[in-house]
């Protein structure tokens, strides 16, 4: 009998078990210790922008000035002028530092009780956060010896300090949750503690070899700081569904009485290929986000297809050879209570007619009722997805990632409340052939705050941007036309707000090629994995119903603020500029996890000769387990980033977690068997130019005769 691609390399690694496994754990070995010597490299702000603000930041790298890390301090009084033996005291604590330059002298505000003190860090602005603990000190041993005073910090070294010790602190708090969340379940699931941790030690293993590769790889394509979070959020969940949906079909097939060398083949020629399928799918849904025009998404697209390519070979070489090793072994650990239900789950998958549990209960109705069920999840899901039409984007500042209540967010609060644009100021760089042009000179003796480069032919000029985007567009459509334009200089402004409106404007450039991309490799892969132009188009649809709900979900949770607190977040009245297009390519990649394993079951179903509707039961009932379990552990470990502090963490995480639910529930367990039962024997349609392309094999093959039905742990080579 001929096999596909997957049962050949799942029966030649259990044949090879001990190659495969030490090749396995060699690789991963090397990547790590590579990788982890060679370090990561960062994005620098003018690789991580877009449009006037990126080429601001890259005229002023290409000259040699760098920024410094500008810092805030303001300090408070309950009396006019009541700040002034602080100010002196912190001006003085401060310069012993070391570690400061540029510092100023105290500005007050318009009542005479605030004033706010100016300075720069010394050094390279992307190592400030590294050598501002002196400042904070300084900081702090003022406001302790003081208590007529009250002093808020903000500024990019104390800001970096704050955000790189919460990314390292959530981070070990994601993997220290998600992975017990994940052993728990499985442990559910299985019943036993080897079967358990076997899905979760591939899993974190593929983690830990494309954490190195992806080190490897920033040498050349600079990353965002997230980026290695977004790989493990998505490596992990990932690499425990494919291990869960191979292991799931093999412990299937030994229920129901294959041979173990027979129950290995089937499952690698059936989940095995689905678990090829989709991980290529994938890849080639997250190669979309190389269209965006960022450097921000390239990151994130080569991490995730980093991760899924490497948690996808494990999961087709690896485990069959240590489900082969183990044996019987694979069940050691029984937990009494929880085997009995997982053995009792698996033999409830096979044959027609079992009830198939909570699946077979729920799938009686809808497949009796497919327009009434059809149309309800329809309603439901737009219902979901209504508030998205009101989404706002922008590119959230650190003062709203960390939440309104944190000490660097109450900072930004009272200095931009007293001291207008002070926080956020727009910078304008000027580039002329000669910056000591008459003409050059007069334009920017029209600005206050004004620092010229000669040897660079280069000037900065700061504005105050106190009514944020409304002052941005005056100053870029009329107050720099009208100063430079007549002179011959080029100018271009950078800045927060600045760099927040260029972004946004390039991500909704981007997302549509990125769309047209995905929806059209989708189709592709659905068509030559089903050879049915009628599945590909309702997979397409169902993925956006999905993306739509998230969608909406986030507007409500995180743009509105409804319900935020249920989770320990608040409102803040937008969602992170590159969320949406990560959200929209991620959610159809990781539905076809689900989707090409279940229509991958019908098809099969219904290759033996079944009729649609009879397909549809069966498919979905012995899919239901695998699906519950992988959509329960994705949600999981989803949800754990939902919990982190990062405002971006939090919108993913809970937009992740929302959209694989639905996906897993009102998608595959109703919507989708509703729309196949109307479509009936037009979900198989074929054109007949397509007629001709290649069948993929989606029955189960037939036992071999002869020595391959070796008894479970015997027989195969290592």
């Amino acid at each position: 009998m001929r096999r596909n691609l997957a049962a050949r390399i799942g029966v030649w690694s259990a044949h090879h078990r001990k190659t495969a496994i030490l090749s396995w754990l060699l690789f991963v070995v090397l990547a790590a210790g590579i990788g982890g010597a060679s370090g990561m490299v960062e994005m620098t702000d003018a690789e991580n922008g877009a449009g006037d603000s990126a080429r601001a930041e890259q005229i002023l790298s290409d000259a040699g000035l760098s920024h410094r890390a500008g810092e805030l301090v303001m300090v408070s009084s309950a009396q006019p002028d009541g700040w002034r033996t602080a100010a002196r005291e912190l001006t003085t604590a401060l310069g012993r530092t070391g570690e400061v330059t540029g510092l100023a002298a105290p500005v007050a505000s318009k009542d005479g009780k605030d004033a706010l003190i100016t300075f720069e860090m010394k050094g390279d602005a992307a190592t400030a956060s590294d050598r501002v603990q002196p400042v904070l000190d300084a900081v702090d041993g003022v406001q302790k010896d003081r208590k007529d005073v009250t002093v808020h910090q903000f500024g990019d070294a104390s800001a970096g300090k704050w955000l790189g010790d919460l990314l390292s602190d959530d981070f070990m708090k994601a993997e220290f949750t998600a992975v017990p969340l994940a052993l728990g379940i499985l442990l559910v699931a299985f019943g036993a503690v080897v079967a358990a941790l076997l899905p979760v030690g591939l899993a974190l293993t593929a983690c830990m070899a494309a954490f190195g590769l992806l080190s490897l790889a920033s040498h050349q394509l600079h990353l965002f700081q997230t980026t290695y979070s977004v790989m493990f959020l998505m490596g992990f969940a990932v690499g425990v569904d494919y291990c869960l949906f191979y292991l799931r079909r093999e412990r299937d097939e030994r229920a129901a009485g294959r041979d173990a060398e027979t129950a290995l083949r089937i499952a690698a020629a059936t989940s095995g290929r689905s678990v090829l399928v989709s991980g290529l799918t994938v890849m080639v849904a997250m190669a979309g986000m190389f269209l965006s025009g960022l450097l921000l998404f390239k990151g994130f697209a080569l991490a995730t297809i980093i991760v899924v390519f490497i948690a996808m070979m494990g999961s087709v070489t690896v485990l069959p050879a240590l489900l082969s090793w183990l044996g019987d072994r694979i069940d050691a650990g029984r937990v009494p209570l929880l085997n009995r239900r997982a053995e009792r789950g698996a033999h409830g998958t096979r044959g027609t007619k079992q009830s198939g549990g909570i699946a077979g209960k729920l799938l009686r109705p809808v497949l009796n009722r497919p327009k009434f069920f059809a149309a309800l999840s329809v309603v439901v899901l737009l219902v979901l997805a209504a508030p998205a039409a009101g989404m706002k984007t922008e590119e959230l500042g650190l003062e709203k990632q960390f939440g309104s209540d944190s000490q660097l967010s109450v900072a930004y609060r009272h200095i931009s409340d007293t001291f207008p644009g002070g926080p956020a100021p727009a910078q304008v760089v000027v580039e002329a052939d000669n910056i000591e042009a008459p003409a050059v000179r007069k334009a920017l003796a029209g600005f206050d705050k004004v620092t010229v480069h000669r040897a660079q032919n280069v000037a900065e000029i700061e504005v105050p941007l106190p009514h944020g985007e409304s002052d941005l567009t005056e100053l870029r459509e009329k107050k720099l036309p009208a100063a430079f334009d007549a002179t011959g200089a080029r100018s271009y402004v950078t800045g927060e707000v600045a760099g927040s409106t260029d972004f946004n404007d390039q991500l909704k450039r981007g997302i549509v090629p990125v769309f047209l991309f995905i929806a059209v490799v989708t189709f592709l892969v659905m068509l030559f994995c089903f050879r049915s132009y009628v599945i590909a188009v309702t997979a397409i649809l169902l993925n956006l119903l999905s993306v739509a709900a998230a969608y909406g979900v986030m507007v409500a949770v995180f743009q509105h603020g409804w319900g935020a607190s249920l989770i320990g977040s608040e409102g803040v009245g937008a969602i992170e500029s590159w969320m949406p297009l990560f959200v929209l390519v991620v959610l159809f990649g990781l539905s076809m996890d689900y989707h090409v394993f279940v229509v991958s079951r019908i098809r099969e179903a219904h290759g033996r000769g079944l009729g649609t509707r009879a397909a549809i039961d069966e498919g979905i009932r012995r899919t239901a387990g695998a699906v519950t379990g992988a959509a329960v552990i994705m949600v999981a470990v989803f949800a754990v980033f939902g919990t982190l502090s990062m405002q971006d963490m939090q919108q993913m995480g809970v937009g992740l977690a929302v959209a694989v639910l639905l996906d897993a529930t009102i998608v595959r367990m109703v919507l989708l068997p509703s729309v196949m039962a109307l479509l009936g024997e037009r979900n198989w349609r074929i054109p007949r130019g397509l007629s001709r392309l290649p069948t993929l094999d989606h029955s189960e093959p037939e036992p071999e005769p002869g020595p391959a039905a070796a008894p479970l742990g015997t027989g195969l080579r290592g």
